[in-house]
């Protein structure tokens, strides 16, 4: 098969002599001829003498080396399948395959749709411009309407009916686009609708993320406060070592040797007298180091006001104080039941109960891990809470081997009740005694605690001396005030309103270096300084017992029986503002932007004071649906929107507002 064979079986003549490319019958020829040379080929190929097949490759060699054979051959070596199927479309239509291509998993995720529209139904009544003609058409049309209505005569012709109709068929029309707008905007409605659930849903995955890497927070902070106790410790060896060693004298080769009962004798002397004593009481003074958190949750910052972060079962009896140092930090409570309990409110575990009065403690603060508890044996006790055993990742409780991968908020009814025994044992600093009745009010900053008592006087300790430093009396004070006014009413204020419940002497007090605020049964807000021991200034204004207050740099608000809560200015000693209530105020805290109180209710009371707006949070709302009526409730506390509340049944809520 030479090259006349090959244009012979590509070129045939055509009826006009002309040469016809890939004819039927020229193809049929080469393959003939194709089929003959192979068998041919691989008949004689075992022949080394053949030079039939050396003439082929000859020939086929001389063909390969022709110049446009290589650059066709070569060109096809580099371009790619894909360029080849594109050379054998236009432009025109690689733009039209480009625009109108979709993927394979458009095609899998096309979402259900029940519209009774098209898309070019759609298009066309959502088009600016059709749909401003469509009203400028009607306005045209309504125009028209009524200048034959106010014709006195409409001429009956045939081109007057079918322009009737025209307009009639556009009003349809217009009708018709006015429909599908409507069934677009509810589709949009519907699809904003999904994606607002699902931005729930990513919000609710979002927020137990961060109640995770809150609670990793708590255990980081835990093993940081444990690893500065052991520091602590080994720092207290190390010193006592080396004050041993240096009280050590230094022997000399002169020295003679020393005999057992010396060795002894040297011995009490030099080490056991510096050892501390096991028999050592915790009514003697022992210093606390103070642990700051290093980190603040803000968990609760991104709940919706009046959410119910956690409900605790607390006490079985009424609670009579409660306090908490940081959001989802640790609360501590006192009932009637005479128990003082320790809580991680990140987990709503009772991590221990603290034992050493004799009766129900009635007020309690707690900073910074340390805690001050006043009760009705009239005595104050100070508590070092960093020195609790407790395994915040719940090992005490037997569930360690359980995973802790729920959100901080939920509630956990199967935790224990008990805390694990000893988890407190060495946590009691020193007690403070001196005052002889019950102790209903306290507060402390820094080194100084000002305590109030049923004893009508307030007293100013050392926290760092453990000591009484000073006693201030009230009732003198009170009749010194009368006296220097001439009012001729006597020592002590009566209130015009009677009390609704038993009101304690001293209901509150507050401490801030040298000044000291006091609320009284007369109604009265003193403010003492305490480098002087005498009344600053006397706010008048309540009518009954003054049972709660707190100020800050420019304001002191109060609460009080009188049902009402008062905002004096501290400034010029004016009051501020007022609001009443139904009931007695017992219980009032403000962070720095609302007022909680707690108003005889089942709910709390709260007060914006940026939007200067009334609004209530509790159970009493939210159970209210199931028909069920909490407890009323007697305390609050709020900080920075973490508001824990405490109810007459035992019951804490925690919520955000």
């Amino acid at each position: 098969m030479d090259d006349s064979d090959l244009h012979n079986a590509f070129h045939d003549e055509g009826p006009g002599g002309e040469d016809t490319i890939l004819s039927p019958r020229g193809i049929e020829a080469f393959t003939r001829k194709v089929t003959t040379t192979a068998s041919h080929l691989a008949g004689h190929a075992s022949n080394p003498n053949d030079n039939h097949y050396r003439n082929a490759m000859t020939q086929v060699h001389k063909s390969m080396r022709r110049p446009g054979m290589q650059r066709s051959m070569f060109s096809m070596a580099k371009t790619t399948p894909t360029d080849l199927v594109r050379s054998k479309f236009s432009t025109s239509e690689i733009q039209s395959r480009a625009l109108s291509y979709l993927s394979d998993d458009m095609l899998k995720n096309i979402p259900e749709d029940d519209n009774s529209y098209s898309l070019f139904q759609g298009f066309s009544a959502s088009f600016p411009e059709l749909t401003d003609e469509g009203k400028k058409h009607r306005r045209r049309v309504s125009r028209g309407r009524k200048m034959l209505e106010e014709s006195p005569s409409a001429p009956e012709s045939p081109q007057h009916l079918h322009k009737l109709k025209k307009e009639r068929s556009s009003l349809m029309h217009e009708l018709e686009m006015l429909g599908i707008r409507k069934n677009m905007a509810s589709s949009e409605i519907r699809e904003i609708d999904n994606k607002i659930a699902n931005l729930g849903g990513m919000r609710r995955i979002i927020l137990e993320r961060l109640a995770g890497l809150e609670q990793e927070e708590a255990l980081l902070e835990h093993d940081i406060v444990d690893m500065e106790g052991r520091i602590d410790d080994a720092q207290v060896l190390v010193d006592e070592a080396e004050s041993i060693a240096a009280a050590t004298p230094i022997r000399t080769d002169e020295d003679d040797l020393v005999t057992d009962q010396d060795a002894h004798e040297f011995m009490s002397q030099s080490v056991y007298e510096q050892l501390p004593s096991a028999s050592s009481t915790p009514s003697k003074p022992r210093r606390h180091k103070t642990v700051r958190r290093k980190s603040m949750p803000i968990l609760h910052e991104h709940f919706d006001p009046g959410f119910n972060i956690r409900e605790i079962k607390a006490h079985q009896d009424n609670i009579t104080a409660m306090d908490f140092d940081v959001p989802f930090g640790t609360m501590i409570t006192s009932a009637m039941d005479d128990t003082v309990k320790v809580w991680d409110l990140n987990a709503g575990r009772c991590i221990g109960m603290l034992e050493g009065h004799t009766a129900s403690v009635r007020a309690l603060q707690v900073e910074d891990n340390l805690l001050v508890t006043g009760s009705m044996d009239a005595t104050i006790r100070l508590w070092d809470l960093s020195k609790a055993h407790y395994d915040p990742q719940g090992s005490q409780f037997g569930r360690e081997d359980e995973e802790d991968d729920g959100m901080a908020f939920e509630n956990a009814d199967d935790q224990p009740v008990d805390p694990p025994e000893g988890s407190m044992d060495e946590c009691p600093l020193f007690t403070l005694e001196s005052h002889v009745d019950e102790i209903t009010a306290l507060h402390f900053r820094g080194d100084v605690l000002v305590s109030g008592s049923a004893d009508k006087t307030l007293r100013h300790w050392d926290l760092q001396k453990g000591r009484c430093v000073q006693t201030l009396d009230v009732m003198w004070a009170a009749a010194q005030a009368s006296v220097s006014l001439d009012t001729g009413e006597g020592s002590w204020r009566q209130t015009n309103r009677p009390a609704s419940r038993s009101a304690d002497f001293i209901g509150s007090v507050q401490v801030f270096e040298s000044a000291l605020a006091c609320g009284t049964a007369d109604g009265m807000v003193r403010l003492w300084d305490l480098r002087s021991g005498q009344v600053h200034r006397s706010l008048v204004g309540h009518t009954g017992p003054v049972t709660c207050l707190q100020f800050d740099d420019a304001h002191l608000v109060t609460g009080s029986l009188d049902r009402s809560i008062r905002i004096w200015d501290l400034r010029t000693g004016s009051i501020f503002d007022a609001y009443a209530y139904d009931n007695p105020v017992t219980s009032m805290s403000f962070d720095s932007r609302r007022i909680v109180s707690a108003a005889g209710e089942d709910v709390v009371k709260v007060y914006d004071k940026m939007e200067s707006r009334q609004w209530d949070c509790g159970a009493g709302i939210t159970e209210a649906e199931e028909n069920r009526t909490p407890a009323i409730v007697d305390h609050v506390r709020v900080k920075e929107g973490y508001l824990v509340e405490g109810r007459q049944d035992g019951i804490v809520g925690v919520w955000a507002c």
